[in-house]
Formats: C-alpha cells, structure tokens, sequence
C-alpha cells in the first residue's frame, strides 16, 4: 500500500511478468500490433486483465516520445468530405482497427493546407504517423508529410517513394468492368462522368472505360467532369443531354454523381434503364437513393479504411512484412439501373 493506503497501479513489467513474456511484447500487444502469436497475445490479454493495468498514454508518450495518435488527413472541402458516404465507410474501417490498439484518430480536413497549418501540426510532434485520403496532384505539401512521417495513402499517391505505404483498389480494372457490363446490355453511344482528373483514381477510372470500349470496337462518347459530387454529377448529365447525339449508356465514377445524374434523366422523361443505363462505382447507400437502383462497383471501402490502419500501426510498431502496396478487388454488383 502507498502512503495515501493505495495499492500501486501494476505496470508493464508486471504484466510481461505474468505472462511469462518480454515487456516489448507486452507493449506490442497493448499497442495493438498484429505481430504477436495469437497465443502470446492471448497470454497477455488476460494478464492485463487479471492486474487491472491501464496504459498511462501521457506518461508513455514522455518515455517513447510517441504521442499514440494518428492523423486522418483529407485535402477537401468540408461539404464534400462529410458528403460522400465513401468517406465515412473509410472511417468506419479506420476506427475499427484502432478499437483494438491504443491509438486515437485525429480528422484534419486539409483543403490544400494554404496556410501550412496541417504540416505545422503534423511536424511538431501532435501525431505519430497519417493517413491521408482523397488527396489531389496539387497537394504539393504532402511530400512534406511524407519525409517527416510514417504515411499511408488511400490510392495511389502522385508522392512516389521507397518508404510510400498505399492500399487501393483496381479502378481500371472496375471502370472497365462497369463499361463492359453497359456493352454486354446492348449500349453503344456510351458517355463517361469522371471525377477531377487531378486526382489518380479519376484518371484510373476513366482509362478503364476507354480500355473496355476499345476492346469492344465501341466509339467513345462524351467525357464530362462531375467533380465527385452530387451537384456536378447533375450537371455534367445535363451537359451530356445537350450533347449532338444521344447516349445510351453511361459510367459515372462514384454513386454520388450517380445520384445526382439519375434523376435528371427521369426529370426529362427518360427512362432508367430501358433509354439509357447507368453503372456507377463505390456501392455505398447513395446507389439506392436515385430513384432507381443502381448497378454499380463495389469497393470495400471499409475494409480499405482497415487496412490503410493496419498497415500504419504495423509500421509504427517496427514490424518488417508490411506492405508497401496493397490492391484490394472491386465486384459488379447488378441493380435496376443496367
């Protein structure tokens, strides 16, 4: 007992003593380090369960001078981050693997960091390491963040390097399955709404649809940019519209402009999907609220959002099998709309 007549709070050492194992094993168990035997981990689970320890993250953070938080960066405007459903399914998958860690999440929604705030706060130490989604061959200062911390890009990243960690999926391949699922219907005016091309999985998405209309001899149709929203997804369907011949199908790259593009077709009298079909991409709930269910490509985005997480811890902790590229499968998923 302490003077105040409290008993001690057990520390690490008595935990790794319990178990029977290394303090630096019973740190990366605490941690949440998928390196560990699920034995050993075991072992210590129940050790530091049986001892009542509780991590001290200020006093850990002092001796390792690790802060246990994480960075979400995300380069967009606030309305478009907390507008699309992929975002949150990311996040989802995020806060899931960090569930069995120590670590917390902080969101920076970084628009271009005009001012340099996000590198400031990311340099001085407020995090251990990023993940950095959506971001844009503009943002010029992630390569700043790239050569000060530990980062995991969702998509490939224009900041190519030895020590560059990316989880994605194979937007080429998806696009191209989507516009071969509109071929296969009958289509063969087939128009594209791609989202910025700034951005990789845009220009991933938009060689896939060419790739699947060359194959099939299919003459491509007209390419507007919907900017990966809801309003530009109506737009650049209004523009297709207007344009000098009439489509009959159409690959839009994200269920969000999808949404936004489908009933401006119904609104004019066309009907989804006996005058046009449409094929989008993501399969989060904005594919079910057109007004017609949409055929689309799945993207295990949650899962992505896991891994992206995985793969940062894994790198945090010292662990040497991480991956420095991981490509996840997209799946067609067939609705009403093709």
């Amino acid at each position: 007992m302490t003077a105040a007549g409290r008993t001690p709070a057990p520390t690490l050492e008595l935990v790794a003593a319990r178990a029977g194992v290394s303090r630096a094993t019973v740190s990366r168990v605490v941690n949440g380090s998928t390196s560990v035997s699920p034995p050993i981990a075991e072992a210590v689970r129940r050790a530091v369960q049986e001892l009542g320890y509780v991590p001290n993250r200020a006093a850990r953070s002092l001796v390792s001078q690790q802060s246990q938080a994480i960075a979400l960066v995300a380069p967009e405007d606030v309305n478009r981050f907390f507008g699309d459903l992929f975002f949150a399914e990311i996040v989802a998958g995020i806060d899931a693997r960090l569930e069995a860690s120590d670590y917390v999440l902080n969101l920076m929604i970084a628009n271009h960091d005009p001012s340099g705030k996000t590198m400031r706060y990311l340099g001085g130490g407020a995090v251990d390491g990023a993940i950095v989604v959506s971001h844009h061959t503009s943002d010029r200062f992630l390569r700043r963040i790239t050569d000060s911390l530990p980062v995991v890009y969702g998509g490939r990243s224009s900041i190519a390097g030895a020590d560059t960690y990316v989880v994605d999926v194979d937007n080429v391949e998806g696009a191209a399955v989507a516009t071969r699922r509109l071929i296969e219907t009958g289509c063969r005016r087939i128009a594209t709404i791609a989202g910025p091309l700034t951005m990789q999985s845009s220009i991933d998405r938009l060689a896939g649809w060419r790739q699947a209309l060359d194959e099939a001899g299919v003459a491509a149709g007209p390419v507007v940019d919907g900017d990966f929203t809801l309003h530009g997804g109506a737009n650049a369907m209004r523009e297709i519209l207007d344009w000098r011949e009439p489509v009959d199908g159409v690959f839009i790259a994200s269920d969000l402009m999808a949404s936004g593009a489908v009933p401006v077709l119904l609104d004019r009298g066309i009907r989804v999907p006996e005058d046009v079909r449409i094929v989008g991409f993501d399969d989060t709930s904005a594919a079910l609220r057109s007004g017609v269910e949409l055929t689309t490509v799945r993207q295990p985005s949650r899962a992505m959002g896991w891994h992206m997480a995985d793969i940062l811890i894994g790198v945090l902790s010292g662990a040497t099998d991480v991956p420095h590229e991981l490509i996840l499968p997209t799946e067609l998923v067939v609705r009403d709309s093709a």
